[in-house]
């Protein structure tokens, strides 16, 4: 009997070894697969803090990009090493978990907190949720939460997770606290399309000809029409004038012809007449 409960033990013993060993967290190896984060890589391991996290059963890293970190890489490494303990929270939290959040504001607790260094709450985070966005900060009333989450890199449930934020969280008496980095420039909106009206006709020749001798800025103007002169006659009525000619024909003087004619007749007859009265 005794031997069989000895047996069930060893099993389970080495079942919760290997357990820990396929479950241990690796900061160093889930880092190195995403060169955005090979500062922040870098200098977890500067400041001895990678052994620390990998001992950990069950953890959340804020991670900077490589730009988002440069604010705060180069401050002394003791400074560096506190800051970056903040950004380290002894609980899993990933996207799923982070947006099925309740409470408007949640204290994290981080790993500067169990050093025992804490003061004023500056070893927590403030986890608050505003316009349908996250946002973390200090713990410390009234320090600003400007670093946004923006998403979840790696997560291995309830184990590790990488969630990437906007910006350092320095909380108050850790350093100097960094300024947020400004928006980005916005696009100047298109400008309208002019609106369809009626095409308005091209100039003719001779309107562009007036425009072209017109002084700049005055309007062409339009010749007015030829009023009728007060010394010209007014035109006749077309009947009238048939009229006239008629009469001018009727009254007209025999021509050269016809007068000829008449003596030439009047010749005839003078001599008809004298040769009957010579009988």
């Amino acid at each position: 009997m005794g031997l069989k409960v000895s047996s069930s033990l060893l099993c389970l013993t080495i079942l919760l070894a290997v357990s820990s060993i396929v479950s241990a967290v690796n900061i160093t190896r889930v880092l190195e697969k995403y060169p955005e984060f090979s500062t922040m890589m870098e200098l977890l391991a500067k400041t001895e803090l990678t052994p620390i996290i990998n001992k950990r059963q069950t953890i959340t890293v804020l991670a900077l990009s490589n730009d988002a970190i440069g604010s705060i890489s180069g401050r002394p490494e003791e400074e560096l090493k506190n800051i970056l303990m903040n950004h380290v929270v002894l609980d899993y939290f990933d996207e799923l978990k982070l947006k099925a959040l309740r409470e408007k504001s949640t204290l994290l607790t981080t790993l500067y907190q169990s050093t025992g260094l804490g003061q004023q709450q500056n070893g927590f985070l403030n986890c608050t949720k505003s316009n349908g966005k996250i946002y973390f900060g200090s713990g410390v009333k009234g320090a600003p939460q400007t670093a946004e989450y923006i998403t979840t890199v790696f997560r291995n449930p309830y184990n590790l997770s990488v969630v990437q934020i906007s910006m350092p969280i320095v909380a108050p008496g850790l350093g100097s606290p960094v300024k947020v980095p400004p928006p980005p420039p916005m696009s100047s909106p298109p400008a309208p399309s002019p609106k369809k009206g009626a095409a308005t006709p091209a100039p003719g020749p001779a309107e562009e000809e007036d425009y072209a001798d017109a002084p700049p800025g005055a309007a062409p103007e339009t010749a007015p029409a030829s009023a009728p002169s007060d010394d010209s006659p007014a035109p006749a009525p077309e009947k009238s004038g048939k009229k006239k000619m008629a009469a001018a024909d009727e009254a007209e003087p025999p021509s050269s012809a016809s007068n000829a004619g008449l003596s030439f007749g009047a010749v005839l007859v003078l001599g008809f007449v004298a040769s009957f009265v010579g009988f």
